[in-house]
């Protein structure tokens, strides 16, 4: 069985982060491993609370899982601070980690930035040269390339930019009130849009984290990134169309809608 880590932090109403991770992993076919950032105190109306790990035992986490079980794709999330984007980069690097899917968390859908300036400044120099595939949205893609995206076009050039600048495969996520929910994957200096229907499910809690695990279990299983961002994006749009409705605010993705057997049927 083919494995793969999530280096993110906890959700705890498990809709996004590494419990979002670990379900994606799962359904789609590999043994999921994680080492946790940071725990968050949250549900779907927001987050109250984040307490981050001090960066020695991320190191450990993540040796921890090298030594026994190595991964064959990594995953990494939302990360807050430099001591850590710098640990888990130079971690992977001696480690020689493959398939490594960068989620550069740094701006809400909201437009609110999450991470510092000196964290975002270590994400581009640490640990983006080091990645396999990067998944940006909108504005995290404007801010990597520099440049204000207004259409697909714009989507484009910063595609093109981003890859260039750090040597590897990107995949700029549409949404934003641009282009919907297509998505471009700029690879070895060719253009290649994945056409999405947006779906009407206000519930999207998550759908970040969970497309780019999606990816790596796909890379971890051999796929190569046209056909792993193909799964992973066929994949999601299964879990908001199962219309899961969980909260108050913007839920959860249905990640199990797939699931079926002996073990998941409910009593009578």
């Amino acid at each position: 069985m083919k494995t793969a880590l999530s280096i993110a932090g906890s959700d705890s109403c498990g809709g996004a982060g590494i419990q979002a991770d670990i379900k994606t992993m799962t359904m789609n076919g590999v043994y999921a491993m994680s080492a946790i950032t940071a725990l968050t105190a949250q549900n779907t109306t927001g987050v109250s609370g984040i307490m981050e790990v001090p960066a020695d035992f991320l190191k450990k986490q993540i040796d921890a899982v090298f030594s026994d079980i190595r991964p064959d794709a990594v995953k990494i999330g939302m990360v807050a601070s430099s001591e850590l984007i710098e640990t888990i980069a130079d971690s992977l690097s001696a480690l020689s980690a493959k398939n490594i899917v960068v989620d550069p968390v740094m701006i809400a859908t909201s437009g609110a930035k999450l991470i510092n300036d000196n964290a975002i400044e270590t994400l581009k120099t640490k640990l983006l040269p080091i990645a396999t595939l990067i998944t940006p949205n909108i504005p995290e893609a404007e801010v990597l390339s520099g440049i204000k995206i207004k259409d697909i076009n714009d989507m484009e050039t910063a595609a093109k930019l981003i890859g260039e600048r750090y040597n590897c495969a990107v995949l700029c996520k549409g949404g934003h009130s641009i282009n919907d929910a297509n998505d471009l994957l700029y690879i070895n200096q060719n253009l290649i849009w994945f056409k999405g229907d947006r779906i009407d499910n206000p519930n999207t809690h998550g759908t970040g984290c969970t497309l780019s695990s999606a990816i790596a279990a796909n890379l971890a299983k051999g796929f190569d990134i046209c056909d792993a961002v193909k799964g992973a994006k066929a994949y999601i749009s299964g879990a908001l169309n199962a219309m899961l409705d969980l909260g108050k605010g913007s839920g959860p993705m249905n990640h199990a809608f797939n699931l079926s057997g002996e073990f998941a049927k409910e009593a009578k």
